[in-house]
């Protein structure tokens, strides 16, 4: 994501290291930390009637729905970061090893959003996220990505963290104050916007992390496999916000009963057909530049 061209670097790529640097990881690294921390304690002290599909309460209950959320969607992040570090180091075993437990999600039963509550197999993933996590910290942090087009990053994640206020008030523990979103009013018998974890507001996590991780594109020599990962991170996560709000915030209000279909487990539907074309475009036209900077370019090796 950066202006077309490819004008002369700044002093940063030019006499940079040739290696991509993490510093966007472990700032994504932070925000999946304070985001699980906030399961922990809203889970803890709001009884589980009043959340989503658990049914442990107390300490027990936030520590499970934290481990939940370490597999989804945290190892799909983890997913991307380990293919930035192998980029920056190279690839290992425990790198391999750490993608292959963390798409132990994709195996029905692992993650249920009809039964949130933690279950063994879901140690499996978090081992992977752990081996990411453990990974990036080895390879150092190295500064941060390119800068170019952060102005199109902020463009396109203000306007969905505001849309994504209701799960942010909810990711808290409280229901965001009466104005023009709903949240406590009840819908069959139970509030418009639960309180705790919504996939609307993993999603916005997977685009908001797609997006800082894309500031590493053009300094990595093979940029094309995290690019084209990342954009379909950042349809993938569109494609839950839009099924979480739109039917909270339409269906729920009365407006509409049409409903936009789930895209949370892959399938053969045309939302998921939407979601890889969507997906394709981004990698083809935003993050294009990035890709053509890396590719022209390259990663200086100058001291």
């Amino acid at each position: 994501m950066e202006n077309a061209g490819s004008g002369p670097r700044d002093g940063q790529f030019s006499q940079g290291s040739a290696r991509p640097g993490l510093a966007e990881a472990y700032l994504v690294w932070a925000l999946f930390a304070a985001a699980a921390l906030l399961d922990v304690i809203t889970y803890a002290r709001i009884r589980p009637e009043d959340l989503y599909h658990t049914t442990r309460g107390g300490l027990a209950g936030g520590l499970g729905r934290a481990l939940v959320f370490l597999n989804f969607p945290t190892a799909l992040v983890a997913i991307a970061i380990v293919i930035l570090v192998a980029e920056r180091t190279r690839w290992t075993w425990p790198a391999i090893v750490s993608i292959a437990l963390c798409v132990v999600i994709v195996v029905p039963g692992v993650v249920d959003q009809a039964d949130l509550d933690a279950k063994w197999i879901n140690v499996v993933p978090a081992l992977g996220v752990l081996t990411a996590f453990v990974l990036s910290l080895r390879a150092g942090r190295n500064g941060w990505g390119d800068p170019r087009g952060d102005w199109i990053r902020i463009a396109v994640a203000a306007p969905l963290a505001i849309l994504s206020l209701p799960w942010i008030f909810a990711q808290l523990g409280f229901y965001i104050p009466g104005g023009i979103f709903l949240a406590h009013q009840q819908y069959h018998g139970a509030a418009v916007v639960h309180l705790g974890e919504h996939h609307g507001f993993e999603g916005l996590l997977l685009v908001v992390s797609a997006l800082l991780l894309s500031r590493e594109l053009p300094r990595m020599r093979r940029p094309i496999p995290l690019a084209v990962y990342l954009s379909l991170m950042i349809a993938y996560g569109i494609g839950n916000m839009a099924n979480d709000g739109w039917y909270e915030q339409l269906v729920k209000r009365g407006w509409l009963d049409w409903r936009i279909p789930s895209v949370m487990r892959p399938s053969l539907t045309w939302m998921w057909g939407l979601v890889i074309v969507v997906g394709l475009s981004i990698f083809f036209t935003a993050l294009k530049p990035c890709r053509d900077h890396a590719a022209t370019h390259g990663p200086s090796s100058s001291p």
